[in-house]
């Protein structure tokens, strides 16, 4: 999320310094470049200071200053802060397929994407293993290139933020695991997990679509179903526990089938990737290739299979329906879709936007735009690589001196 906000005041010259450090990584990261000048006049600091804050987060091995290109402008140019390529987060996401696994720079990169198929649901203590064997087997190059600060999860359900138990991950089967604590034991490292779509909303809030909107929602499809997140003000609501954004859950068919919650016609239940794949052809396996069949469908000259459109139809009018509500009670400025909800809007943006509207009262409804989660299969990396990142960025001197002593 942006982080151009004016420098803060604390109680001592150590706070202050503290928050202005954070403020100025957090631009940094953010943006991936920024001149000096630019964090003067955003921060608000003079120059000598943002200058002698500059050096301690060099010195410190988070950012480095390149030389600025061509100027044109008057007077000297402004050396460019870029963060550091080596420090980098593990970004781990379970599924009922599969284990992916990656690496994150702090600026957003994804350096690495390991995708390892399960041939079931795989338990907490399978998962363990797989992120297990996988970071040993890049740790040669992760103690001699990078300095990791930690490990994200982006669980498929409800996560407590407390201490990061899966309280339960209904389609992994999973009812009050530490599994923070469990990871952690396995590889030494601090471990963060929350919920997948909460993660994944911090993700295109910082990188992608959601930059520069201050209320927005997220809803994001995967193989386990359906979750979101909340941005009031330019923060993630989370609810008292972390719980917020289950739209998954949504009423949307009366007539509906029964949910695992317990009730009927959810949105999950109505509106699957499943059956997607299914109607061009594929299984579970194949869930990254959905796109490019659900696509091709839709770009026929004589037009989708029947029936295709009418699973597309029919979905997108569920889809419209939870949106209704939604819309109607946050008001938000902007309706970010992801993972194969995301999809489904691509293919036919126009249906969902016109069956939102038409639901939708008069204020909310002319104040709502609609737009597709930006950063593709990259997206859930960088969501739980951000929950890794999240005490260096608000603290970077603590962290940052913890890991030079330990390189």
């Amino acid at each position: 999320m942006e982080q151009a906000r004016p420098a803060q005041r604390g109680n001592n010259l150590d706070d202050v310094r503290r928050n202005n450090l954070a403020i100025v990584l957090g631009l940094a990261h953010v943006r991936g470049r920024v001149s000096r000048a630019e964090v003067t006049r955003m921060t608000g600091l003079n120059r000598s200071t943002v200058g002698g804050l500059v050096a301690e987060l060099v010195e410190l091995g988070l950012v480095v200053e390149q030389e600025p290109g061509a100027a044109n402008h008057a007077g000297r140019p402004s050396a460019i802060i870029v963060p550091r390529e080596d420090i980098v987060a593990i970004a781990v996401n379970p599924e009922i397929d599969a284990v992916t696994i990656g690496l994150v720079s702090l600026s957003g990169k994804v350096l690495k994407r390991i995708r390892y198929d399960t041939a079931r649901v795989p338990t907490p203590e399978e998962v363990v293993n797989i992120v297990g064997a996988v970071v040993a087997g890049m740790r040669g190059e992760l103690d001699s290139s990078f300095r990791t600060v930690g490990v994200g999860v982006a669980v498929p359900g409800l996560v407590r933020g407390t201490d990061g138990e899966v309280v339960v991950a209904p389609h992994l089967d999973w009812h009050n695991v530490p599994f923070s604590a469990m990871l952690s034991d396995a590889l030494g490292l601090p471990v963060v997990s929350a919920n997948d779509a909460s993660a994944a909303i911090s993700a295109e809030s910082t990188f992608g679509s959601g930059r520069g909107a201050r209320q927005h929602i997220y809803l994001n499809g995967g193989a386990s179903g359906i979750g979101g997140g909340i941005v009031i003000n330019n923060e993630l609501f989370p609810g008292v526990s972390g719980f917020a954004g289950e739209f998954g859950h949504s009423l949307v068919n009366s007539a509906g089938s029964l949910c695992h919650c317990g009730a009927y016609g959810c949105l999950e239940t109505e509106v699957r990737q499943s059956a997607l794949l299914a109607a061009v052809g594929l299984d579970a396996a194949d869930s990254e290739q959905l796109e490019s069949g659900l696509l091709a469908q839709f770009s026929r000259l004589e037009g989708p299979d029947p029936e295709v459109l009418e699973l597309v139809t029919r979905q997108l009018g569920f889809l419209a329906e939870a949106l209704r509500g939604t819309v109607n009670i946050f008001n938000p400025e902007l309706v970010i879709l992801g993972g194969f909800l995301g999809l489904l809007y691509a293919v036919a943006p126009e249906m969902l936007e016109s069956g939102v509207r038409g639901r939708v009262l008069m204020g909310p409804r002319d104040d709502v735009r609609f737009a597709r989660a930006e950063l593709g299969l990259d997206l859930l990396m960088i969501g739980a690589a951000q929950l890794a990142f999240a005490p260096v960025l608000a603290d970077p001197a603590s962290i940052a001196t913890s890991l030079v002593k330990a390189g």
